[in-house]
């Protein structure tokens, strides 16, 4: 059996650091943003969804981000997997494409455009881990 977090609580606040990890980083974070790419997450067994999407113009950071599908953006990318697939690729323990092609990741729309943002995202790996060693030990894979 795999890890798991606490709560949907806690994943959303995992997740949020995360996403804000990307948002301010000063290479990855305007990368994103240049890359637009809208993408729609869904966790499946924790019934949450998150839509991000590149700032716009007049809104702060790099990222936009919302625990809703009551936006006003469609993703070009949607994926839905389990919160222990999500925290393994966050940590570098899951390859995409393969868990694309084992269905732990099921996705639709421009798939390309998200493996293409792969190598932009891959410094957060390391991050996540420095995070989840200090701060939420019990997540390590």
């Amino acid at each position: 059996m795999g890890v798991s977090f606490e709560s949907p609580r806690e994943f959303r606040t995992v997740i949020d650091r995360v996403f804000a990890m990307m948002d301010e980083d000063p290479e990855m974070g305007p990368k994103l943003r240049e890359a637009d790419v809208p993408m729609r997450y869904e966790f499946e067994d924790l019934d949450l969804v998150a839509n991000i999407r590149a700032a716009r113009a007049g809104e702060g950071g790099n990222l936009h981000w919302e625990w809703t599908d009551d936006v006003d953006w469609e993703p070009r990318v949607k994926m839905a997997m389990s919160s222990e697939t999500a925290n393994k690729y966050f940590q570098g323990r899951e390859n995409v494409a393969m868990a694309i092609a084992r269905r732990r990741i099921k996705s639709g729309g421009d798939v390309k455009a998200a493996l293409a943002l792969m190598p932009v995202t891959k410094p957060v790996f390391a991050r996540y881990r420095e995070m989840l060693e200090a701060e939420y030990p019990h997540l390590l894979v």
